[in-house]
């Protein structure tokens, strides 16, 4: 039974690696992790405050000892799984990227938490165990061999600890979408007040629930915070952004670091935009015409709208 199971969540970063020989870059799990022998694509937790692309180049000098260089995105997802032995469930949210090496030489580790490191042909890697995120990653059909708890454990989607500054810390995964419909319009959303950022323009979407995979997130995000429905469409990109004193509805400062991922959505039959969530974060909706956009300014929106926008080749870059 993995029901007691006490619940985490973290955020994590990957990159597959592969050479001229189209071999890809692995590294096996020691007996001092989770899933001891199980092998996977170099990369680990994001430490609080880092961007997920820098986590990928600092965990995989050291589980690898090579220098790589993120060259793009591959994908984000969320899987669960149960580790009875101690006594946790986790949640772990991925961005998985591609990398090329720059430098440095093989090398293997003891007493931490990967002990091998391998180039392997995609043959060679499919007689291995692999973790589910790195089998579908090399397009590889995988037996499941993560535990998965009963049910999904009852977790806040906001969470804050106290740091070792005394602070407290949050870190939250969130998806977020630049939604256009059939006259090309996109649609905001207004921050409400006593939350950061009250009053600028955000884009639909919100932190995700534990167990949720960021795109059935997103569209559950974009009925309650509008009241449109939409099709999801592709990863644009994703963003991260550190406040170490974030003020909000709880009353006092909040070391926040939030990874966001966002996408672009099509609505296909647009509505006039209903703030369901009545309450919450978002204060309302509404459809803007791209010359709207335009005449926003930094002071208008949130630093990932203005990230999202300029991905999805919305708005001019700065000269």
């Amino acid at each position: 039974m993995t029901t007691a199971l006490e619940p985490l969540r973290r955020i994590a970063a990957y990159a597959v690696i592969t050479n001229e020989a189209d071999q890809v870059l692995l590294v096996r799990a020691s007996m001092r992790s989770g899933t001891p022998g199980v092998w996977s694509l170099p990369g680990g937790a994001v430490d609080h405050g880092e961007h997920p692309n820098d986590t990928v180049v600092r965990e995989t000098a050291a589980e690898t000892g090579l220098s790589v260089a993120v060259t793009g995105l591959r994908d984000v997802l969320a899987d669960m799984r149960a580790l009875p032995h101690r006594g946790v469930t986790i949640h772990t949210d991925r961005v998985i990227y591609a990398a090329r090496v720059r430098g440095g030489a093989l090398r293997e580790r003891v007493d931490q938490p990967t002990d091998l490191v391998r180039w392997l042909s995609p043959d060679e890697a499919a007689k291995l165990p692999l973790r589910p995120f790195t089998a579908g990653a090399l397009g590889i059909t995988e037996a499941a061999i993560d535990l998965l708890p009963d049910e999904v454990p009852d977790f806040p989607s906001f969470f804050a600890a106290p740091g070792p500054d005394g602070l407290h810390r949050a870190q939250r995964f969130a998806a977020y979408a630049v939604v256009t419909d059939r006259l090309q319009r996109v649609l905001l959303t207004r921050i409400a007040a006593n939350y950061p950022g009250a009053g600028k323009w955000h884009l639909p979407g919100g932190g995700t629930d534990y167990g949720e995979q960021p795109g059935v997130a997103l569209i559950r995000e974009l009925v309650e915070e509008t009241g449109q429905r939409g099709r999801l469409g592709e990863l644009l990109g994703v963003a991260s952004h550190r406040d170490p004193a974030s003020l909000g509805p709880e009353g006092y400062p909040i070391d926040w670091h939030g990874v966001r991922a966002f996408y672009r959505v099509r609505v296909d039959r647009a509505t006039q935009p209903k703030v369901y969530d009545v309450g919450g974060s978002t204060a309302e909706a509404r459809w803007v015409t791209k010359d709207e956009l335009v005449g926003l300014g930094p002071e208008d929106v949130t630093e990932v709208t203005a990230e999202a926008l300029k991905a999805a080749l919305l708005t001019e870059p700065p000269a």
